[in-house]
């Protein structure tokens, strides 16, 4: 099993900047990819950020091109999403998800998903 634990949400004023972590641990494998998805209040989930472990990407979603980063630390198996220009519509449960395959693209799926926490920016 794959345990995923996110932190760092809270509330922020519009334009402000904000930056999620994910730890991962448990049965990982040494090389796995990892992402970000969101949901809104009556929205479906949305994809926000994904990196695989081996080449290509980072990946983004529409929302998140130009303000969203994504990066990784794999000495302590966390992922980052560091958010800027925060807007009231970036308000959702941000999910931490993760794959044991190096390799991730787009529309594929994450075989595990953290229990989400909560972002809220106000205008």
């Amino acid at each position: 099993q794959v345990q995923l634990v996110e932190s760092g949400g809270r509330s922020v004023q519009a334009g402000d900047s904000l930056r999620l972590s994910c730890a991962a641990s448990g049965q990982t494998s040494r090389w796995f990819s990892m992402g970000w998805f969101r949901q809104a209040p009556g929205r479906e989930r949305e994809f926000v950020a994904g990196m695989p472990w081996s080449d290509g990407g980072p990946y983004y979603g529409n929302s998140a091109k130009g303000r969203f980063t994504i990066t990784r630390d794999g000495a302590k198996n966390t992922v980052y999403l560091q958010m800027r220009f925060l807007k009231p519509e970036d308000t959702a449960i941000y999910y931490c998800a993760l794959t044991t395959r190096s390799t991730w693209a787009p529309g594929e799926e994450f075989e595990y998903m953290g229990q989400g926490i909560q972002v809220t920016v106000s205008s």
